[in-house]
């Protein structure tokens, strides 16, 4: 049975997204919830899973496509299987073979050079478990700092054979966490015997990743342990609907046989504590200084969207060609932001001490939500950026935020951020600050109103903004006419060009 593989429906206010990346090739063998794509709105990248076991039998849109909602983009064969390459698997057995007669050298794995001002960082997730094979470069633990996560990897074809280092430790730079044997699988050290079973039980599936993304994301939400979810996918597996089905069975009646009964069923009033990631205890220290340490007040305004909609819609296709990227709404937003920083400097200023810091570049924060919390990259010299420069300049950060590829250089200055939780469907909202810049601006869904418009009522695409601004640099008649400048520039783009 062919299924067709489509692009989920996107959010509102994205008109079309982008093909991003394919996990796997055509005529691959694929799992129930396996992730297969990546597609890539102007924030946010969704993921599109495997409906059922089977083939990837054709890919109808490859990397880089741009596709609308719901779209086909591939196609799988449920219950198919691979096609065998004999001619290479046969030399690639022989030479494992080989590989595992040898006897292989012990390596230690340590914590890479930590980035200036990062005194430790913590193990965050181990990718692979004492016993397992791994391959030269794969991924073997995550580690994270304050903002940003280092990945080390496996220096040779190999396998781990001790682990010192245990997750939610606290580590220094150039530690050794664990102990690396090239060649054949090593075998576990006593330390290490207890998590050996689980590595053979996620061998013997054939995947080391026996969740899927969507399966992980569910569980996390719900606040369910996946170890009392019955898996009925392959080898055990256990897939979303397993996962909704636990949620909706009634909890098993305490039994009548017990003399002390519980009066409250055990299963419904569950708790689990999840200790802070350093990224998550940043935010919060930053997000309580910005309110203890600012005089915060908001303005609003609301922009007509339909000339920039007009406007993309006649020239996306020629951009695309011409730049080899979309053209999305946020180049809009950092342009117009920046042409309003430089009439009114007191908002891309900063306090330091007793003096008013006026800076005379234009570096741009954007808010990127991202696996681990919401990041802010920068986007440096918006000024001397064209339309195209600044969404691939975008895009490359949204990447990076995503797979965790930030630099502490991405994130170290800015003088503005620019956040739109429009992608996510928020209508209104209260920025905060992001010390020790003086203002952020809130961009919001795009919704059809009725407005009045030379005496008759129009449907229009409206938006609201929101600036939240530091009363001690900026005052309300700079922050006001900051946010009318943005608003005229958006609802005609031209005034970019003729800087009016």
């Amino acid at each position: 049975m062919t299924i067709e593989i489509k692009v989920p429906v996107l959010p509102e206010s994205v008109a079309d997204a982008t093909i991003a990346t394919w996990h796997v090739k055509a005529g691959e063998t694929v799992t129930r919830d396996q992730n297969l794509v990546d597609i890539e709105t102007d924030k946010v990248v969704l993921e599109v899973v495997a409906p059922e076991d089977g083939v990837l039998s054709e890919i109808i849109h490859g990397e880089g496509d741009t596709v609308l909602g719901e779209q086909v983009i591939g196609k799988v064969e449920a219950g198919g299987s691979a096609k065998k390459e004999s001619t290479t698997s046969e030399p690639a057995a022989e030479e494992e073979s080989a590989a595992s007669a040898d006897s292989g050298k012990k390596t230690e794995i340590k914590v890479p050079v930590l980035p200036e001002s990062v005194a430790d960082a913590t193990i965050a997730t181990w990718h692979v478990q004492p016993g397992q094979s791994v391959k030269r470069d794969q991924n073997l633990v995550d580690i994270e700092t304050d903002k940003v996560v280092l990945e080390v990897v496996a220096p040779e074809d190999g396998s781990i054979s001790e682990i010192l280092a245990q997750e939610g430790e606290t580590v220094l730079a150039e530690a050794v966490i664990a102990n690396f044997v090239a060649g054949a699988a090593a075998k576990p050290s006593k330390e290490s015997k207890d998590s050996a079973p689980a590595a053979e039980a996620e061998q013997e599936e054939g995947d080391s990743d026996a969740l899927s993304p969507s399966v992980r994301r569910l569980l996390a939400e719900k606040g369910v342990d996946a170890s009392k979810v019955k898996g009925t996918g392959k080898g055990g597996r256990v897939t979303k609907e397993d996962v909704e089905k636990h949620l909706k069975a009634p909890a098993k009646a305490p039994s009548t046989d017990s003399k002390e009964a519980p009066s409250i069923a055990s299963g419904e009033r569950t708790e689990k504590r999840v200790p802070m990631t350093r990224l998550r205890k940043t935010i919060a220290t930053r997000l309580l200084e910005a309110k203890n340490s600012t005089a915060m007040l908001t303005t609003f305004n609301e922009v007509n969207m339909k000339p920039i909609m007009d406007l993309r819609k006649q020239y996306q296709e020629s951009f695309e060609k011409r730049h080899g990227i979309r053209l999305g709404f946020m180049s809009f937003y950092v342009k117009a932001v920046t042409e309003a920083l430089k009439r009114f400097p007191e908002v891309n200023a900063s306090i330091d001490g007793d003096d008013i810091c006026y800076h005379n570049y234009f570096d741009i924060s954007i808010a990127v939500s991202t696996p681990r919390g919401l990041v802010t990259p920068i986007l440096r010299d918006t000024d001397t950026l064209g339309m195209a420069g600044v969404e691939k300049g975008i895009k490359e950060l949204a990447l990076k935020g995503r797979d965790g590829k930030l630099a502490m250089s991405d994130l170290q200055g800015g003088n503005f951020t620019i956040t739109n939780g429009g992608v996510f469907g928020s209508l209104l909202s209260t920025p905060i600050i992001n010390p020790p810049q003086s203002a952020i601006l809130g961009m919001h869904k795009i919704q059809d109103r009725p407005m009045a418009v030379n005496g008759k009522v129009e449907i229009l695409p409206m938006m609201y903004l929101a600036l939240s601004y530091d009363h001690r640099i900026v005052d309300g008649k700079e922050s006001v006419g900051f946010l009318v400048t943005v608003k005229e520039m958006l609802e005609d783009p031209t005034r970019l060009l003729l800087d009016v």
